[in-house]
């Protein structure tokens, strides 16, 4: 699929094309498109084509056409604060703009077939927290991804409000993948070779609107274990919102601590760990001597990254500290505050 508008010199005017041909009609939208370089989420030997309206698959790495993904963007009408799932989340491309919408409230997750391509999405994703410029100047609800057959998700797990499917959806799965979704909530898949945008208006009722005609890969069915059970991809409910496993960092804060900070600490802290590392200025990073059983967090003090305990309240400007740049602000709650 694809081919709809002229290719573009780089991905300010792919936007452009894009825009000027109506796939994409709001500024959220727009500014997300912009904010992601689609070049970076190709392979470095593929990357001339990047900014051509194609499809790309390597493998398992996938990537659809940009006037696909402007349509499932503008369709799943996205706000911040919303919980989105993504089935079948790829390369990530797609969950890191709707991460930029969402900002630090929302909550953002995908479940991915492939373990490679798993890997393939937190390496990019790594790459775009610690390189990108646009990362200054969003607040981010950082990706996680599951692995798992998306037909598979344990029935505990929460509904949400926002669902985009990036495979074609067959008709006798079409009640599963609107049962994820909350009322109000909208559930945009390839269903029966059309782009399908549908709205829970309620418990038992439905609106549904075709978007184009599409062509996508069906949904690989579940294959079962040698006992005969599925494997039931786990999504925790945590505080009201379903969570899956959360990245450690390379280094200091352990996976009981790491558990316990919002996405927003979580991609804040990779960001200053690689600006540092970087400039020099630090060649490891972890909790201080004594605080390897307390939530940790950091902040900017003096020009180096220092931690602060986020066990007891602490004032939204801790004396000495200030932000590495103007644009950031404390970002705090009753539990922590985090300057970088």
């Amino acid at each position: 699929m694809g081919g709809a508008v002229s290719a573009g010199e780089d991905n300010d005017e792919l936007i452009d094309n894009l825009k000027e041909a109506q796939y994409i009609r709001t500024e959220l939208v727009e500014q997300a498109f912009r904010a992601v370089d689609r070049a970076d989420y190709y392979l470095e030997e593929f990357k001339e084509n990047a900014y051509k309206d194609l499809a790309w698959k390597h493998g398992n790495i996938h990537l659809s056409a940009p006037c696909i993904y402007s349509e499932v963007m503008e369709a799943l009408d996205l706000q911040p604060g919303l919980s989105f799932l993504n089935l079948g989340s790829g390369t990530g491309y797609l969950s890191s703009m709707v991460g930029l919408i969402l900002g630090p409230f929302g909550v953002n997750h995908g479940v991915e077939l492939h373990s490679d391509v798993i890997e393939y999405a937190k390496q990019k994703l790594d790459f775009f927290i610690r390189t990108s410029d646009s990362f200054d100047k969003f607040d981010f609800c950082e990706p996680s991804f599951v692995i798992g057959n998306c037909l598979e998700i344990s029935p505990d797990c929460s509904q949400y409000d926002r669902v985009y499917c990036g495979a074609g959806v067959q008709k006798e799965h079409e009640e599963y993948m609107k049962s994820l979704l909350k009322v109000g909530g909208i559930l945009v898949m390839p269903l029966e070779e059309k782009l399908t945008k549908i709205t829970r208006t309620g418990p038992s009722a439905w609106e549904t609107k075709k978007i184009l005609a599409v062509s996508f890969a069906p949904l690989i069915q579940p294959c079962h274990s040698e006992t005969g059970k599925s494997r039931l991809v786990q999504l925790r409910v945590i505080s009201g919102h379903a969570i899956g496993s959360r990245r450690l960092p390379q280094k200091g804060v352990n996976s009981a601590t790491w558990n316990v900070l919002p996405e927003r600490v979580c991609s804040q802290y990779r960001r200053a760990r690689g600006l540092l590392l970087s400039h020099g200025t630090l060649s490891s990073l972890g909790p201080p001597h004594g605080h390897t059983s307390q939530p940790v967090g950091w902040c900017v003090v003096g020009g180096l990254l220092r931690s602060i305990d986020l066990a007891r309240p602490v004032p939204a400007t801790p004396s000495g500290c200030r932000p590495r740049r103007s644009k950031h602000q404390g970002w705090r709650s009753s539990k922590y505050c985090f300057l970088v």
